[in-house]
Protein backbone atom coordinates (compact mmCIF):
# COMPACT_ATOMS: atom_id res chain seq x y z
CA UNK A 1 0.00 0.00 0.00
CA UNK A 2 2.87 2.54 1.00
CA UNK A 3 4.22 2.02 -2.53
CA UNK A 4 1.02 2.70 -3.93
CA UNK A 5 0.86 5.52 -2.60
CA UNK A 6 4.92 6.80 -3.10
CA UNK A 7 4.15 5.55 -7.13
CA UNK A 8 1.06 8.29 -7.24
CA UNK A 9 2.30 11.30 -5.30
CA UNK A 10 5.49 11.78 -7.44
CA UNK A 11 2.73 12.71 -10.56
CA UNK A 12 0.16 14.44 -8.41
CA UNK A 13 3.15 16.67 -6.97
CA UNK A 14 4.69 17.59 -10.23
CA UNK A 15 1.31 18.13 -11.34
CA UNK A 16 0.73 20.32 -8.84
CA UNK A 17 4.18 22.27 -9.43
CA UNK A 18 2.88 22.72 -12.82
CA UNK A 19 -0.32 24.53 -12.05
CA UNK A 20 1.24 26.71 -9.65
CA UNK A 21 3.42 27.51 -12.14
CA UNK A 22 1.02 28.29 -14.62
CA UNK A 23 -0.80 30.34 -12.17
CA UNK A 24 2.09 32.16 -11.31
CA UNK A 25 2.99 33.35 -14.73
CA UNK A 26 -1.00 34.22 -15.25
CA UNK A 27 -0.87 36.51 -12.36
CA UNK A 28 2.58 38.50 -12.59
CA UNK A 29 2.32 41.47 -14.38
CA UNK A 30 5.12 42.66 -16.68
CA UNK A 31 5.65 45.99 -15.32
CA UNK A 32 6.28 44.39 -12.43
CA UNK A 33 2.11 44.92 -10.93
CA UNK A 34 -0.17 42.77 -10.54
CA UNK A 35 -2.96 41.63 -13.00
CA UNK A 36 -6.53 41.53 -12.19
CA UNK A 37 -8.11 38.36 -13.04
CA UNK A 38 -11.45 37.94 -15.73
CA UNK A 39 -10.28 41.18 -17.26
CA UNK A 40 -10.54 41.27 -21.67
CA UNK A 41 -7.74 42.29 -22.49
CA UNK A 42 -5.60 41.87 -19.67
CA UNK A 43 -5.31 44.55 -16.76
CA UNK A 44 -2.14 45.29 -14.76
CA UNK A 45 -2.62 46.87 -11.40
CA UNK A 46 0.61 49.18 -10.33
CA UNK A 47 1.73 51.76 -7.89
CA UNK A 48 4.55 54.20 -8.82
CA UNK A 49 7.26 54.94 -7.12
CA UNK A 50 5.49 57.97 -6.47
CA UNK A 51 2.42 56.27 -5.30
CA UNK A 52 0.41 57.03 -8.09
CA UNK A 53 -1.59 53.92 -10.23
CA UNK A 54 -1.40 53.18 -13.66
CA UNK A 55 -3.21 50.31 -15.03
CA UNK A 56 -2.01 48.94 -18.43
CA UNK A 57 -3.60 46.27 -20.70
CA UNK A 58 -2.23 43.17 -22.71
CA UNK A 59 -3.38 40.93 -25.20
CA UNK A 60 -2.94 37.34 -24.39
CA UNK A 61 0.55 37.38 -25.39
CA UNK A 62 1.49 39.69 -23.07
CA UNK A 63 1.76 43.01 -25.95
CA UNK A 64 0.70 46.61 -24.42
CA UNK A 65 -2.82 47.77 -25.60
CA UNK A 66 -4.16 51.19 -25.66
CA UNK A 67 -7.05 51.94 -22.92
CA UNK A 68 -9.93 52.15 -24.63
CA UNK A 69 -13.43 52.56 -22.99
CA UNK A 70 -12.50 50.61 -19.54
CA UNK A 71 -13.31 52.73 -16.41
CA UNK A 72 -11.92 51.93 -12.84
CA UNK A 73 -12.13 53.55 -9.84
CA UNK A 74 -10.17 52.72 -6.35
CA UNK A 75 -10.96 53.08 -3.22
CA UNK A 76 -7.96 52.73 -0.63
CA UNK A 77 -9.34 51.76 3.06
CA UNK A 78 -6.77 53.45 4.90
CA UNK A 79 -6.23 54.21 8.22
CA UNK A 80 -7.07 57.87 8.08
CA UNK A 81 -9.96 56.87 6.16
CA UNK A 82 -11.87 55.33 2.83
CA UNK A 83 -9.96 57.55 -0.12
CA UNK A 84 -11.69 57.16 -3.85
CA UNK A 85 -9.15 57.68 -6.73
CA UNK A 86 -10.83 57.99 -9.95
CA UNK A 87 -8.61 57.40 -12.97
CA UNK A 88 -8.03 59.35 -16.60
CA UNK A 89 -6.53 57.81 -20.09
CA UNK A 90 -2.80 59.13 -20.43
CA UNK A 91 -0.32 57.74 -22.33
CA UNK A 92 -2.12 54.61 -23.83
CA UNK A 93 -2.67 53.79 -19.84
CA UNK A 94 -4.99 54.59 -17.01
CA UNK A 95 -3.77 56.67 -14.12
CA UNK A 96 -5.03 57.58 -11.39
CA UNK A 97 -6.01 61.47 -10.61
CA UNK A 98 -4.21 61.71 -7.33
CA UNK A 99 -1.92 59.15 -5.34
CA UNK A 100 -2.35 56.47 -2.69
CA UNK A 101 -2.56 58.10 0.86
CA UNK A 102 0.40 57.25 3.54
CA UNK A 103 1.13 53.62 4.64
CA UNK A 104 0.57 50.10 3.02
CA UNK A 105 -1.01 48.28 5.56
CA UNK A 106 -4.67 48.53 4.05
CA UNK A 107 -6.90 47.18 1.88
CA UNK A 108 -7.70 48.57 -1.73
CA UNK A 109 -10.68 47.85 -3.52
CA UNK A 110 -10.33 48.27 -7.48
CA UNK A 111 -13.86 48.59 -9.32
CA UNK A 112 -13.29 47.82 -13.40
CA UNK A 113 -15.49 48.07 -16.42
CA UNK A 114 -14.74 47.01 -19.59
CA UNK A 115 -17.30 49.44 -21.14
CA UNK A 116 -19.57 51.89 -19.08
CA UNK A 117 -22.45 49.82 -19.38
CA UNK A 118 -20.75 46.54 -18.89
CA UNK A 119 -21.50 44.99 -15.23
CA UNK A 120 -18.31 46.16 -12.71
CA UNK A 121 -15.93 43.52 -11.46
CA UNK A 122 -14.73 43.87 -7.81
CA UNK A 123 -11.07 43.09 -6.62
CA UNK A 124 -10.01 43.43 -3.29
CA UNK A 125 -6.36 43.01 -1.62
CA UNK A 126 -4.03 43.63 0.79
CA UNK A 127 -2.01 46.87 -0.09
CA UNK A 128 1.43 45.65 0.73
CA UNK A 129 4.22 47.62 -0.57
CA UNK A 130 7.18 45.45 1.02
CA UNK A 131 9.52 43.93 -1.53
CA UNK A 132 9.18 40.14 -1.44
CA UNK A 133 12.96 38.66 -0.81
CA UNK A 134 12.02 35.47 -2.77
CA UNK A 135 10.67 37.11 -6.46
CA UNK A 136 11.88 40.76 -5.42
CA UNK A 137 8.45 42.16 -6.27
CA UNK A 138 6.23 44.14 -4.03
CA UNK A 139 4.15 42.43 -1.43
CA UNK A 140 0.76 43.46 -3.46
CA UNK A 141 1.84 41.56 -6.47
CA UNK A 142 4.11 38.73 -5.31
CA UNK A 143 3.30 35.96 -6.73
CA UNK A 144 6.06 33.35 -4.95
CA UNK A 145 2.79 32.85 -2.19
CA UNK A 146 5.81 33.19 0.67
Amino acid sequence: MTKILTMLAGPLCAGLLTLHAADKAHLEGPKGGRFLEKTEPRAEFLVEKDRGISIHFYDAASKILPATDQIVTVVAEAKSGKEKIDFEKKNGSLVGKTKLPAGDDYNVVVQFKQTPTAKPLNFRFKLDLHICESCKRAEYSCTCHE
